[in-house]
């Protein structure tokens, strides 16, 4: 059994045809999707166009929910750009995404925990505004309940896999579309993948257990950071030229 996990296309169109043509070239055909599909200063509807017929597996993330739960001058400023391209079918879509999801009653799919959509699971912020392993108690406790052998998650755009002491396996695929993003709450901090690549995660189903590979693939990221340009938006320009965020 094997299968990909995409996570955190945020509208990049073109990371994600990269991503999907790496993909196919290993021959694999299931996919699944840990939200926070669209929300950015890049292509959601072009996203929307590569994503909706797919069929995957989907999930609903934090960025995902901004985008049909408030009125559009509530949105924030990764949503405003995004809700413009979309069409209300393709926004009854995003309506109709599940909070989690089972894929093959063995993978345990959500976006950022199984209680919230918007906490780092396996990732604790110091007040220097560096990501950090959380101790192993902690994330344990946020899986609590879950009882298939692997857990899938996105949210934190860092690609990551945490084994707990009974054995059951959490995977961050990582961000498809948006290496590294700053943000104001609790406090500033910063992700930063450290280099511009379209991020994806494989999961196999061995002998010994689930194994995950990490793949990081090359595409057009000038071109998608000169669509950040367009908007404005400095922190993703950064982020997608080089993987760091200025």
């Amino acid at each position: 059994m094997i299968f990909a996990a995409i996570a955190d296309v945020h509208g990049n169109h073109l990371a994600l045809e990269a991503v999907l043509e790496d993909i196919r070239r290993q021959g694999i055909t299931e996919i699944v999707n840990l939200g926070d599909c669209f929300s950015g200063p890049l292509e959601a509807g072009l996203t929307a166009e590569l994503l909706m017929p797919l069929d995957a597996l989907t999930v609903c993330g934090n960025h995902d929910r901004a985008l049909v739960d408030r009125p559009f001058e509530e949105m924030g400023d990764w949503e405003r750009p995004s809700y413009a391209q979309l069409t209300e079918a393709q926004l009854d879509w995003i309506r109709a995404l599940p909070f989690s999801a089972i894929y093959r009653n063995e993978v345990y799919l959500c976006h950022a925990t199984p209680r919230d959509d918007s906490t780092y699971w396996m990732e604790t912020l110091s007040e220097q505004g560096i990501f950090h392993l959380k101790p192993l108690d902690e994330i344990e406790a946020l899986a609590d309940g879950i009882e298939q052998p692997l857990m899938l998650c996105g949210h934190s755009h860092i690609a990551r896999s945490v084994q707990l002491s009974d054995g059951r396996l959490i995977v961050n695929p990582g961000s498809v579309g948006c290496p590294g993003f700053d943000y104001v709450k609790p406090f500033y901090h910063k992700a930063q993948a450290g280099a511009p690549f379209a991020t994806y995660a494989v999961l196999e189903k061995t002998g010994r257990g689930w194994q995950p590979a990490f793949r990081q693939v090359r595409y057009d990221n000038i071109a998608a950071a000169e669509l950040a340009k367009a908007h404005g938006m400095a922190d993703w320009i950064s982020a997608l030229s080089t993987g760091w965020v200025a």
